[in-house]
């Protein structure tokens, strides 16, 4: 981007986040679904599932939680750009010298340190009931980074949403299937453990290696080659949502 569009996005960015800690409830309602499943996770189901990683059930869940946390957060995304869409926003930056790609970019931004915010909350609640790493500070901005990615690449797609709903519920609604893909994965149970086709489906979805990744670097265990595979599906829903998200921004700006 321009030096003018960085500063138009600085600008919108600031805009965005204003409207949220008027809203503190956003953040606070993101991370109680997440913090309510840990809880109901870690000490009513967790003792009866054997994971034989070795580790608390703590350690082991946390990766998928921190992915539910985020899947929960992109929803308001959607629901932000849709009532800006409704309320005429766009309409009103268009007519002003604006560059065009800040008003999407200020609301992914938003989205992004949000999220952090929220992912940050999960992780202090997680360290209270027991969960504890030896990772490196690398291996922590490694996590960091997935997370990012994770985020920026969710944020887009819930762009995609927001531009093209009918109505608020829609808006949000594409949510849903993302907050449940953690649960046919690798996040709470070993795949090995499931059926035959959903164990397929679960090695072969990209929660999963996501998920392995983050497990393994935050117990100091060996990634492997499925660092590689998350980072595959992670740059490829990135781009392939941030292409969609600008063509459909145009038809519906035009």
């Amino acid at each position: 981007m321009t030096t003018h569009a960085l500063s138009d996005t600085r600008v919108l960015t600031g805009r965005s986040l204003r409207h949220i800690l008027r809203s503190p409830d956003t953040i606070v309602t993101t991370v109680v679904t997440p913090i309510a499943l840990m809880l109901l996770f870690v000490f009513v189901l967790g003792g009866a599932i054997d994971t034989g990683a070795g580790t608390s059930y703590v350690d082991y869940m946390l990766p998928g939680i921190l992915l539910i946390t985020i899947a929960s957060g992109i929803a308001y995304t959607a629901y932000r750009l849709f009532l800006d869409l409704q309320g005429g926003i766009f309409e009103r930056f268009q007519s002003m010298p604006i560059a065009r790609s800040s008003v999407l970019w200020a609301h992914v931004l938003t989205s992004l340190v949000a999220n952090m915010v929220s992912v940050a909350v999960v992780v202090g609640v997680a360290l209270l009931i027991g969960f504890r790493s030896g990772a490196s500070p690398l291996a922590w901005l490694a996590v960091a980074g997935i997370l990012i990615v994770f985020t920026l690449a969710l944020t887009w797609i819930a762009v995609i949403a927001g531009l093209s709903a009918k109505t608020v519920d829609g808006a949000s609604a594409f949510s849903y299937p993302l907050i449940f893909l953690p649960f046919i994965s690798s996040a709470f149970v070993p795949t090995d453990s499931m059926p035959g086709p959903v164990a397929w489906f679960a090695e072969h979805q990209p929660v999963t290696s996501i998920v392995d990744t983050i497990r393994a670097l935050l117990a100091e265990q060996p990634v492997g080659g499925e660092i590689w595979v998350a980072l595959a599906w992670l740059v490829g829903l990135l781009v392939g949502a941030y292409a969609l998200a600008l063509v459909v921004y145009r038809r519906r700006t035009r």
